[in-house]
């Protein structure tokens, strides 16, 4: 049995991971989700601080941070202030020592990854990024519903333009889990990330940017693995 701490991504909020929590429970753990601020001015000390405190004492098991895209500049943080067995990055962003969000676009070539998985796949290489278009492709459409009905959400300025303050990454046991047909971070592109960055393969599944939301019984079951 472990605890599976789950940390959302630039948007922010726990209930991105709704369709996950129950299938973790449904296989014998304890699950702690975390609403991230949503101050503007709320920077990487506020995000690690919610994190925390949602974590608390009451840990049963391992300790499992599980990290979202963005998540990945902050679960890193987490782990110098809680007792982190393992850290699962799912479609994650990567940061270097130094490096700010805001930077870490153009240091890893993200654009130019997107529009080269776009061209591959017959889409336009040039079209501005669109939420439906490239985040919820895949998720059913009643869930794609409920998610637009809570409005508009999302990170703080801070958090961009702040540098990320490790050496290095933390001396925990890391897994990285991509969807294959993840239209933002393709597949490519973050096997060369996961591998310069973390010295890591990453763990391939079906499904786009939200797995969490398109794909939870496998991401869950993969997660758990």
């Amino acid at each position: 049995m472990a605890t599976y701490v789950l940390i959302p991504g630039a948007d922010g909020r726990a209930w991105y991971w709704h369709r996950v929590v129950p299938e973790l429970r449904a296989r014998g753990h304890d699950v702690v989700t975390v609403d991230l601020p949503q101050d503007n001015s709320a920077g990487l000390a506020e995000y690690t601080d919610a994190v925390v405190r949602a974590i608390g004492a009451a840990t049963v098991g391992e300790l499992v941070l599980v990290a979202q895209s963005l998540a990945g500049f902050i679960a890193p943080l987490v782990c110098d202030r809680a007792p982190v067995d393992r850290l699962i990055l799912v479609n994650a962003m990567v940061p270097a020592p130094g490096e700010t969000a805001g930077d870490w676009w153009a240091n890893t070539g993200q654009a130019e990854a997107r529009a080269a998985f776009a061209a591959q796949q017959g889409r336009d290489p040039d079209a501005d990024f669109d939420l439906l278009t490239d985040f919820f492709h895949d998720v059913p459409q009643e869930v794609t519903d409920e998610a637009m009905a809570q409005g508009e959400a999302g990170p703080s300025e801070a958090v961009f333009t702040q540098p990320w303050p490790l050496s290095a990454w933390p001396d925990v046991p890391t897994r990285f889990i991509q969807g294959r047909e993840d239209r933002f971070f393709p597949l490519d592109f973050q096997r060369r990330i996961a591998k310069e960055r973390l010295g890591i393969a990453v763990e391939e599944m079906p499904g786009g940017h939200l797995l969490a939301l398109s794909r939870p019984a496998e991401l869950a079951e993969l997660i758990c693995r």
